[in-house]
């Protein structure tokens, strides 16, 4: 599952030990298992082995540069929802024909920068911004290549705000009207029409989702051939979950049978886009414990990271698994871990059990590689911190900590204002 372990007391990722980590770039602080990172990737590609298929990796999970790098040198391609993440993705060297552009409000800015890159495949998410693709490809002299994403009204079974594939969602095109939508898409001059696409959700722990979309997709893939379309991807999106310490989601190789036994019939190009099931268990936040506190029947451990620098236990009330850095046979106590921001849901765990560790002692937040740094902000005019990524026994700093000057680097105090 990752690459975070115990050795003589002390936690390490790969050869590193995680203290020598904090003693040198400071808390709080990201770090990712590169070894833990191209597995995973091989370990996802190699489950589609023996159908056409390309891995476009989801960039919103984690777009730090080291990271996208990485990935692109095992292959991988990458799945876009905004300009910034196409930057990201043609810098860190990742192939313009190997990159799709989902998200439901691409700018003209965007749509404009992706024409020009020459990207794979826009997956449009409604008839006004279909609409919009065929008008600026016009004035490029383009054929904008575009896919189609549908919604099939389908459960994931997972945490609502990360659910996209019902009707109530903003996401996609009712699957009963888009037969209409891609015959009025064959009337417009400047796209190509060569993709269906559909995302239902994230971290969702069961296929049984995946298949009763995939089957509508059938259905409609049947009905658009036999209207003449000849659609060369099927992109069935990413949301397969991980572990994140209580759930038992299904192996890459379950899933990926799943999906390839319900298109065994077809020939076309299988677009898959994982992101949290690749990276979310290659990184982990190490934090220092500031305080403790007691306060009538709670108990705290104050840390200098907060939900400005990981987010996902205030949003989504999620689990994340805590571990101190250094070993410790001290009774446990429950606590509420909290960090430094002025919110009451500033909070890394609430009523758990852990060590009785020391003022000053370093804690390691795990599954933190996905929607972690990704998610980050200045709140509280906090700086976001480093990361480092470790490669064996060799540590790389891939993004230096924030400093106060980087808080106002584009601010002005007009004169005028005085």
């Amino acid at each position: 599952m990752h690459h975070f372990k115990y050795s003589g007391g002390v936690l390490c990722c790969e050869g590193v030990r995680l203290d020598s980590l904090a003693k040198r770039y400071g808390t709080p602080l990201y770090v990712y298992s590169h070894d833990a990172l191209t597995r995973h990737y091989k370990v996802f590609d190699r489950a589609f082995k023996g159908m056409n298929h390309m891995i476009c990796y989801s960039v919103k999970a984690n777009s730090t540069l080291a990271v996208l790098a990485a990935l692109a040198r095992q292959g991988a391609g990458a799945d876009i929802v905004s300009g910034g993440e196409l930057y990201r993705a043609l810098h860190a060297g990742i192939n313009p024909q190997d990159i799709v552009y989902s998200g439901v409000g691409k700018t003209d800015e965007e749509i404009n920068y992706a024409l020009r890159a020459g990207i794979r495949l826009f997956n449009i998410e409604s008839e006004e911004e279909l609409a919009r693709i065929d008008a600026l490809a016009g004035k490029l002299k383009h054929k904008a290549p575009v896919g189609i994403r549908i919604n099939p009204d389908i459960d994931a079974q997972t945490h609502p705000h990360i659910a996209t594939g019902l009707k109530s969602e903003k996401f996609g095109i009712d699957i009963e009207a888009s037969l209409a939508t891609y015959r009025r898409a064959a009337r417009l001059k400047h796209v190509d029409i060569l993709g269906l696409t559909c995302h239902i959700g994230s971290q969702i722990l069961q296929v049984e989702p995946f298949v009763d979309a995939l089957r509508k997709l059938r259905a409609l893939l049947e009905a658009l051939r036999g209207k003449g379309f000849q659609i060369r991807y099927l992109d069935v999106g990413g949301g397969l979950g991980i572990d994140y310490g209580k759930e038992t989601p299904p192996h890459p190789d379950q899933y990926a049978r799943a999906i390839m036994n319900e298109l065994a019939d077809f020939s076309l190009c299988l677009i898959l886009e994982p992101g949290r099931v690749i990276v979310g268990n290659t990184g982990v936040l190490l934090t220092r414990v500031l305080y403790r506190k007691k306060q009538d029947s709670k108990r705290f451990l104050v840390v200098d990271a907060g939900m400005n620098d990981m987010i996902r236990p205030a949003l989504y009330n999620s689990h994340h698994e805590i571990k101190p850095v250094k070993q410790t046979r001290a009774g446990k106590q429950k606590v509420d871990v909290v960090g430094p921001i002025c919110e009451s849901s500033d909070f890394l765990a609430r009523d758990r059990e852990l060590p009785n560790v020391p003022q000053g002692a370093l804690l390691a937040v795990f599954s933190a590689g996905a929607y972690g740094f990704s998610m980050a902000s200045n709140y509280n005019s906090r700086p976001r911190p480093a990361e480092v990524m470790v490669k064996g026994k060799r540590t790389y700093l891939v993004r230096e900590r924030e400093e106060y000057d980087d808080l106002i680097s584009g601010e002005i105090i007009p004169r005028g204002l005085g």
